[in-house]
């Protein structure tokens, strides 16, 4: 039995990311998911004004600050008890909406796609096809992604200045109201979204497909609609199912939404709900926040018992490089489960008919993950089409409404949204007029996660473990499964010239 070790460095996924995954006899028999940068956002709160959670934390990411931006405000707005109106939530889920966009498109084509571009497929009957529709900066879906995730993110900076790192959002609302002007020119580039997703994306009307329910019927258009087949929708559900990609990456069965479009005149209720998908049950159960528990039996923190809430959480570093310990990522557990987040999840837990169809006939599949996201795509158009016109009805409306100052005061809250790579919690404590304790728990955290407490492994270990590695100086398949996670950019392995360990290039 011969057995290797490939070390994976994932980078920019809210962190620098390692996989090491050891392979024997072809198949991975073990993996670990490792976070190798520490960077203490959680640290950097403590002592600071509370306000300054909404100009900080969209600073987490580069790619989603608006999600953290919505979350830390809704976590002071829950302490004060602070009123919106609905024209400030409007504006809230229409950038949030947009950046999810710019996300979907540009995982899809500028990081996940383009791997079929490689030169192992060359052989691959669809192998032309491909790079005419995927290869980076020619193929003319991957131009069109540059153009239309480029475009997009205009819709933030006329209602919130500048994207990334926005700070447009705050307790009572947002900065500036929804003048015709910017509503115009969001519709206009909504129009040219939809537009480009009709023609180049799913090669049929946006109704049609979205009115698309039996997974039998979806896969058979693929053969008798050559517009549909040909579409970036079609290659791409093509090409995977014919290598596999809907019989891997599984993982755990369980996942979470924290609800995707808040409905501005219900708060609390949402275009797709909140919720838990139970895999041993296959019932959907209410989200209850007070079951989240983080685990750092396998983190280089300071060691504690078992799980903790976030609100008695803690982040010190321990980093002990000779210890079992192995990331700087905490490990995130519901009711004790291992659990997944993502596109995936928010539309089965949501009711999309059509991913659910797929995942009753298939499982929780690498494809079904990534086919998600592009599904989602639609159901943000239109959402975001409505949002528009609910803004141009009544544009001179509150925007903002100011808490009282005397509100202002000490206590727990939290902030619970779905940003684009899954569900995304802000959990703060205030004392003496500052901020006294702050917990981010990201999606990456819940996919990446390291084992816990009772050794269960993350979801993306699980992922991998397990599948087959044909050629280990091209594990491809291992990289399909993570990337269909969207770690944010391309894997980058090295190789090192030793017995046991290796570090492949991909």
């Amino acid at each position: 039995m011969v057995q290797k070790t490939l070390n994976i460095d994932l980078n920019r996924v809210e962190g620098d990311l390692e996989f090491e995954l050891d392979v024997e006899d072809g198949k991975v028999i073990d993996a670990r998911c490792i976070g190798v940068m520490y960077r203490g956002f959680e640290q950097i709160m403590i002592g600071r004004t509370p306000r300054d959670a909404a100009v900080i934390t969209p600073r987490v990411c580069g790619i989603c600050g608006t999600a953290h931006l919505y979350a830390a405000t809704l976590a002071l707005e829950q302490i004060w008890n602070v009123k919106v109106p609905p024209n400030a939530t409007y504006i809230r889920n229409l950038c949030l909406l947009t950046e999810g966009i710019q996300n979907d498109i540009r995982q899809s084509f500028l990081m996940f796609l383009v791997d079929f571009c490689h030169d192992a497929y060359r052989s691959h009957p669809l192998y032309q096809d491909i790079m005419t529709a995927f290869e980076p900066f020619k193929g003319r879906h991957h131009l069109g992604a540059l153009e239309q995730s480029r475009d997009a993110v205009g819709i933030i900076a006329l209602f919130g200045g500048q994207w990334p790192h926005s700070s447009y959002m705050l307790p009572g609302g947002v900065v500036g109201k929804p003048s015709i002007r910017k509503v115009i020119e969001s519709r206009d580039i909504i129009n040219k979204l939809i537009r480009w997703y009709e023609s180049a994306v799913i090669g049929d009307s946006l109704e049609n497909w979205m009115a698309e329910s039996s997974a039998d019927t979806f896969l058979a258009s693929l053969d008798n609609n050559q517009s549909r087949s040909q579409s970036a929708l079609g290659l791409f559900t093509r090409f995977s199912r014919s290598i596999g990609l809907h019989n891997t990456g599984f993982g755990t069965g369980n996942m979470l939404s924290f609800g995707a479009v808040s409905d501005p005149l219900n708060p609390g209720n949402y275009a797709m709900s909140s919720g838990v998908y139970d895999a041993a049950s296959g019932e959907i159960q209410p989200l209850d926040q007070s079951l989240i528990e983080e685990h750092v039996r396998y983190s280089w923190f300071r060691q504690y018992q078992g799980g903790r809430h976030p609100h008695k959480g803690e982040t010190i570093p321990d980093y002990q490089s000779e210890s079992d310990r192995y990331t700087w990522a905490k490990a995130p557990r519901y009711n004790g489960n291992v659990m997944q987040t993502g596109p995936m999840a928010e539309l089965i837990i949501g009711g999309d008919p059509l991913v659910a169809a797929f995942h009753q006939k298939e499982g929780a599949s690498t494809w079904l993950r990534q086919f998600s996201r592009l599904r989602r795509i639609g159901y943000s158009l239109i959402q975001m089409k409505q949002t528009v016109e609910a803004l141009s009805q009544n544009v001179n409306g509150d925007f903002f409404l100011p808490p009282n100052p005397e509100d202002e005061i000490d206590g727990k809250g939290f902030g619970m949204i779905q940003a684009a790579r899954g569900g995304l919690g802000h959990w703060i404590s205030i004392k003496d007029g500052v901020i006294d304790r702050y917990q981010i728990i990201t999606p990456t955290a819940w996919n990446a996660s390291p084992r816990d407490s009772h050794g269960q492994h993350g979801h993306w270990e699980q992922s991998v473990i397990g599948l087959p590695v044909e050629d280990v100086e091209n594990p491809l398949m291992v990289g399909h499964v993570i990337r269909s996670h969207d770690p944010c950019l391309v894997c980058t392995v090295h190789m090192l010239p030793t017995g046991k360990r290796k570090r492949f290039g991909v």
